[in-house]
């Protein structure tokens, strides 16, 4: 059996989440009003799906010791890519959504691929620019559809599926890759 650490944070939420961070770390985040018994009881349920997540990470660990980083000059190629990319990828998708967007921030960021605000404004993590064009497509398309809906419902999905019908493709790969392009672009 794998060990791991668990971490427990409480906070004012309504479900429980579970986050496998490493192959060693677990995030288990909670109601405030949730028992330590009833959380122990939801990570007892979901300790073979846990275990799994922990062995994917083992693998990928293993996999990223492989990846050689990029340079400085490469990552400052990449930043200036990004300014011309990313923009003109939100254009054409807004366009095909049906939204409009603010303004559109680009960084190095340890956690996030994109994020879009209430207000609007979109954030990118440069390091996309080390992945697969589709896969930059559909992390494009994610955040412009969060403008029509804030949240991860059937109906957000909906959304991604009218322009990127094979999204699950480019969302399966940046779960199992993501890591790596962190590791590449030398961000974690």
């Amino acid at each position: 059996m794998s060990r791991y650490e668990i971490t427990v944070k409480k906070e004012k939420r309504r479900t429980v989440t579970i986050a496998v961070l490493s192959s060693s770390k677990v995030v288990v985040k909670a109601p405030n009003s949730m028992s330590d018994s009833e959380i122990n009881e939801i990570i007892e349920k979901r300790n073979d799906w846990i275990i799994s997540k922990i062995e994917l990470a083992k693998r990928q660990e293993e996999k990223a010791g492989e990846i050689n980083v990029i340079s400085d000059s490469e990552r400052d190629t990449l930043v200036e890519k990004a300014k011309k990319v990313i923009p003109e990828k939100c254009r054409l998708y807004a366009a095909k959504v049906g939204v409009d967007y603010g303004r559109i921030t680009l960084r190095w960021q340890r956690t996030r691929f994109g994020s879009c605000s209430s207000l609007g404004n979109l954030n990118f993590n440069i390091a996309l620019m080390l992945a697969p064009e589709d896969v930059l497509d559909y992390v494009v398309v994610h955040e412009l559809c969060h403008r029509k809906e804030m949240n991860h419902s059937q109906r957000f999905y909906a959304e991604v599926r009218k322009v990127l019908p094979d999204y699950k493709k480019s969302e399966k790969w940046l779960k199992e890759n993501g890591r790596f392009l962190m590791k590449r672009a030398g961000i974690v």
